[in-house]
């Protein structure tokens, strides 16, 4: 399955009024041409940072569904929020993790996922569901039954490279966080 299509299907399980955290490179790429929508998050740079503000807004917005779409380097570089997570246990949080074994936005450079199951740390750390899947259909399915249900990890191979055509995101940092702030307040107070 491609990156692409496996945001395609995260997107259409939601109902679209969840907060979504998109890590940066090819993924935030990829989202805003999915849908671009004011409750999405729009990393810029932060590597590794994505669950931990995902983490951050599950605690404070007991409210808002939150979703995570990160790729397996930026979990690798922030191993800790998958402890952090687990203990905290918030069930509006779903991390899900695009496996292509590599750096994909930065040039390819392998990661080391192809020798570990992530979904079993996560798994080990305490999450309520954790879980591998293969396919959209099985994707979209596990996303809808983790909703409220989490903390949720899943797992998602996903090939390397990337569609043709996809634009930067258009927005800047201050547009996104101004944006993004708008879309809290919905589920402040």
């Amino acid at each position: 399955m491609k990156r692409y299509d496996a945001i395609r299907a995260i997107v259409q399980a939601l109902d679209g009024n969840e907060l979504l955290i998109s890590s940066n490179g090819m993924i935030s790429r990829e989202l805003i041409t999915v849908r671009d929508a004011p409750q999405n998050f729009y990393m810029i740079g932060s590597m590794g940072l994505a669950s931990s503000i995902g983490l951050g807004l599950a605690i404070s917005l007991s409210k808002a569904q939150i979703v995570v779409i990160e790729g397996d380097g930026n979990v690798l570089m922030n191993m800790g929020s998958i402890a952090t997570i687990g203990h905290s246990a918030p069930r509006n949080l779903i991390q899900v993790v695009l496996d292509n074994e590599c750096h994909d936005s930065t040039g390819g450079q392998p990661t080391v996922s192809s020798t570990m199951r992530l979904e079993e740390v996560a798994r080990a750390s305490g999450y309520r569901v954790a879980a591998r899947v293969a396919n959209e259909a099985e994707l979209g399915k596990v996303v809808r039954q983790s909703l409220r249900e989490g903390p949720a990890f899943i797992l998602v191979k996903v090939e390397k490279g990337s569609v043709k055509g996809i634009a930067r995101v258009s927005h800047s940092p201050e547009q996104i966080r101004s944006r993004f702030q708008q879309a809290v307040r919905m589920f402040s107070g």
